[in-house]
């Protein structure tokens, strides 16, 4: 099935493969015109009609995996569309694996694996950022750089190997080439799209951002200010919130994870110091603390003690919320590496500076409009082909680790692509697809 379970007005079932006339033929009596929406009933074994709609065929290697290809669209019930399957799977059709639809059109040459990728990373997008980005890495954009690139490797690469092989040229190939400044332009090139590309993975993952700080300071109140709705209940009894809640906003389109936690304090009531535990996980998996501190009070004993306690590595900000009853402005201060606002959750005073300071502890540069959804993977790619090529650079008079250190570069960047791709990785990438895609 190639919809989502439940009822809708349309409902999906997809068959890929061969022998698709047999299953077409008693399925709903003929094959269809290739690319022609033809009216017809489905029949089950009997005769009997199981339901009407719409029939689609794409014969290969014209279709999404590059093999025949049956679409049948009928009335999006749950009973109907297990009826529809269950035919299916009669007349000798199997259920796919998850991801076994993209992974034949990555196998059939339709799609590379950054572009298969890129079809997962659209269906869950949470954003339009991470939609466009998405959309960009599916046409082909990203994979169509990190080829330019192979491109310029494997030309170096030829100069080297001619001047390993014909060491007697009174030639130098490699000087007169100006392998340097080839080397040079490449590190360049792949530090800048490895820039996208991070720019491109913070679109996809977002940041875990987790509200801390003593009961009755505000986080409750700056989460449903950040949700832009009622989200957290807020009263005046310390200890009203138990257990983390979780919301995902977005900020200039950067998915921000926010997860508002109970209140740090000592107490003998058993509920809460779990809710408290549980608080003290979140932070430990947060990629930003932000510590909340009553402004009219400012930076207590106790607070003191809870900011000691906040993981080193992990990013903090001091919010004193409430300056709209501290009779003060809103206001940033910075100190010993360490920023410190003044806001209130209550009248949005000092928003646009919390945002601000999200955005750049995430590395969001505005206006970047050519990055690429990339995944952990590729990063990890790009960063072993500069090292390598850094390496290269490094040793320019000891050619045959110069040309080793290309030749890695080059494997890195290939597998990118899925050219140079093990296949457990492959079963690990799509295993994660939906299952009717």
């Amino acid at each position: 099935m190639a919809t989502a379970p439940g009822r809708g007005g349309i409902g999906v079932v997809r068959l890929s493969g061969t022998a698709l006339d047999s299953v077409a033929r008693s399925l709903i009596g003929t094959l269809p015109k290739p690319r022609v929406a033809t009216l017809a009933r489905f029949l089950d074994a009997a005769g009997a009609e199981i339901d009407e709609g719409i029939a689609l065929y794409f014969p290969a290697p014209h279709s999404y995996t590059g093999e025949d290809v049956l679409e049948l669209q009928g009335h999006g019930g749950p009973v109907v569309m297990q009826l529809l399957l269950r035919r299916c799977l009669d007349l000798g059709a199997r259920l796919a694996e998850p991801g076994e639809f993209t992974r034949r059109a990555y196998l059939n040459d339709k799609l590379d694996l950054a572009q298969a990728e890129a079809v997962a990373d659209l269906i869950e997008a949470t954003t339009s950022a991470a939609a466009r980005s998405a959309v960009r890495s599916l046409s082909g954009e990203f994979s169509r750089q990190i080829h330019e690139l192979v491109d310029r490797l494997i030309s170096l690469r030829m100069l080297v190997e001619a001047t390993l092989d014909f060491p007697e040229e009174e030639i130098d190939f490699l000087r007169q080439a100006d392998a340097a400044g080839q080397l040079a332009a490449l590190i360049d090139a792949v530090g800048r799209l490895q820039g996208q590309a991070r720019q491109g993975s913070l679109l996809r993952s977002g940041l875990h951002v987790v509200l801390a700080g003593q009961p009755n300071v505000g986080k409750s109140s700056l989460l449903n200010r950040l949700a832009g709705e009622e989200r957290a209940i807020v009263t005046a009894v310390p200890g009203t919130t138990r257990d983390a809640l979780r919301e995902t906003i977005q900020v200039s389109g950067i998915p921000l994870h926010i997860v508002d936690t109970a209140g740090l304090r000592e107490t003998e009531d058993e509920v809460e110091r779990i809710g408290i535990a549980r608080s003290w996980a979140e932070i430990e998996r947060a990629d930003v603390v932000l510590h909340l501190l009553d402004a009219r009070t400012g930076m207590t004993a106790a607070d003191e003690a809870i900011a000691s306690q906040l993981p080193v590595g992990v990013e903090q900000i001091a919010l004193f919320n409430k300056c709209d009853l501290a009779s003060g402005p809103s206001r940033q201060v910075a100190a010993d590496g360490r920023v410190s606002l003044w806001l209130s959750a209550k009248t949005g005073a000092g928003m646009d500076a919390l945002d601000k300071e999200l955005l750049r502890i995430a590395g969001w540069q505005a206006g970047a409009e050519d990055v690429f959804l990339a995944r952990e993977r590729h990063l990890m790619a790009l960063e072993k082909a500069l090292a390598s090529l850094r390496a290269a650079q490094a040793q320019p008079d000891h050619l045959e680790l110069f040309a080793e250190e290309l030749r890695l570069a080059q494997e890195s960047l290939s597998a990118i692509t899925g050219e140079l791709t093990p296949d457990d990785l492959l079963g690990e990438i799509f295993s994660r697809f939906c299952i009717g895609k």
